[in-house]
């Protein structure tokens, strides 16, 4: 087995040989956190815009009535990947929420929420 450094995974060495110990991470530079701060406002921009982009696939079923066009496996698809990352977030920040968990959950209740425009059209 091994032990966990940093999310991964390091060889012990065997019994009696100490576990291989993390890298102390350096201190980030000026640019670097621009760099980070302007990554984490365009995820957030773009996937909270993301959550609008579904609704014109939803109220275009809703108007046609008819949803065999759409795939209901692809959507399952998309909204258990949003939600599992959303859970997958949340955990590796600690329990704590933050932009992404957010927004990753927010798009999982509009994929659940065409989900369900879909299966009412097919029924």
């Amino acid at each position: 087995m091994g032990d966990t450094v940093s999310g991964a995974t390091a060889p012990t060495g065997g019994p009696g040989v100490a576990p291989v110990q993390a890298a102390a991470p350096a201190v980030a530079s000026a640019g670097r956190l621009v760099y980070l701060r302007l990554l984490e406002w365009a995820f957030t921009v773009f996937s909270s815009v993301r959550m609008l982009a579904y609704l014109p696939t939803t109220w275009a079923i809703h108007n046609s009535g008819d949803s065999s066009q759409h795939s209901l496996w692809t959507w399952c698809t998309w909204l258990g990947a949003n939600a599992t990352m959303a859970a997958w977030l949340h955990a590796h920040n600690g329990g704590r929420m933050n932009k992404a968990v957010l927004v990753n959950a927010g798009n999982a209740t509009m994929c659940g929420l065409t989900v369900l425009v879909i299966l009412a059209y097919r029924v």
